[in-house]
């Protein structure tokens, strides 16, 4: 369904695959600091920090569906439909399931004050309207500091560290590094001949031999953190972004490869990269492939009003001229 990573240069970049069958809308959405949120249980805020992101817009509330901070602080939500459990509402603090990621990233300037905060509250499954069902998630918080995951179950948060710096959905996170003990002999390198047998290479470009190919979410966890962890690319900016989206484009979902329904396919509706230090939020689409950005600073960022940008949706081909040699 989706995939998550991060990745850092001299910038931290942080991003996501949104896989699946339909869009809900979405859009790049910023929010600045004095955009008031009203909290379900947790009261209202008008003043904190901006961030941008991909949102849906329900009722004038943006529902991040991913976003960073002004701070450099970064959040993504992913399914986590099988596993996810929320407590019922109780007397100690607490936060509806989806206002999590403004929530967070509207008080926190780091992964620090996020594992505090985290430590403080309950998240509970209310429910956001009659026609949007309750999402069962789990998230990826990041900065340049590390990244930890959070999985809400009936007992309560659970945080783990994440030194691989990528999630993607079920199982839970810990079979999740469990399992990538079975992965830990794949090398970019060709393969050694080990069977004491003169045996040659067939082929060059022997790289990462065994390593999982299909589109589930165990074996995109596998790809994502291998793909990532070998991953070579200068530090300037158009070399980071670029190599970003090469690292999510190894588990991009191509329509009638994965299909949930008959007829129905999952496909990558879009890929997000976020230079978090800048506050520029990049994307590409299934139907268009050129990167586009948008810079929070365009916006007033000590305005009160939401700020959003379509995602670019469209194929743009650019046309090449040719000269007589």
């Amino acid at each position: 369904m989706c995939t998550a990573a991060t990745y850092k240069t001299d910038c931290f970049y942080m991003g996501r695959t949104l896989d699946y069958e339909f869009s809900y809308g979405e859009r790049i959405t910023i929010t600045p600091r004095n955009y008031p949120f009203h909290f379900r249980h947790d009261g209202d805020l008008d003043s904190h920090y901006a961030m941008i992101g991909m949102a849906h817009i329900a009722d004038g509330f943006p529902l991040y569906y991913d976003a960073v901070n002004e701070k450099g602080l970064g959040m993504a939500g992913l399914n986590f439909a099988k596993s996810a459990e929320y407590p019922d509402v109780g007397n100690g603090r607490c936060v509806a399931q989806f206002e999590i990621i403004p929530w967070i990233l509207s008080r926190c300037a780091d992964l620090s004050e996020a594992r505090k905060l985290l430590g403080e509250v309950t998240v509970v499954g209310t429910q956001f309207s009659e026609k949007l069902p309750v999402a069962k998630m789990h998230w990826i918080i990041a900065d340049k500091t590390g990244a930890i995951v959070v999985e809400p179950f009936a007992q309560g948060l659970r945080i783990h560290d994440n030194p691989v710096g990528v999630l993607t959905n079920e199982p839970p996170f810990e079979q999740q590094i469990s399992r990538l003990s079975d992965y830990m002999h794949l090398s970019p390198k060709q393969p050694e001949n080990r069977l004491g047998i003169p045996l040659e290479h067939y082929s060059r470009g022997m790289g990462a031999l065994g390593l999982p190919g299909d589109l589930s979410s165990a074996s995109r966890f596998v790809r994502a953190a291998f793909t990532r962890a070998n991953s070579v690319s200068g530090s300037s900016e158009e070399e980071s972004v670029g190599q970003f989206f090469h690292i999510l484009g190894a588990v991009e979902q191509v329509r009638g490869c994965c299909e949930v329904e008959p007829g129905k396919y999952e496909i990558t509706i879009y890929t997000s990269c976020w230079n978090a230090d800048r506050g520029i939020y990049y994307h590409t689409t299934y139907n268009n492939h050129q990167i586009s950005a948008v810079d929070m600073h365009s916006a007033d960022l000590d305005g009160s009003a939401l700020y959003s940008c379509p995602l670019q949706d469209n194929e743009q081909i650019r046309s090449c001229g040719v000269t007589k040699l």
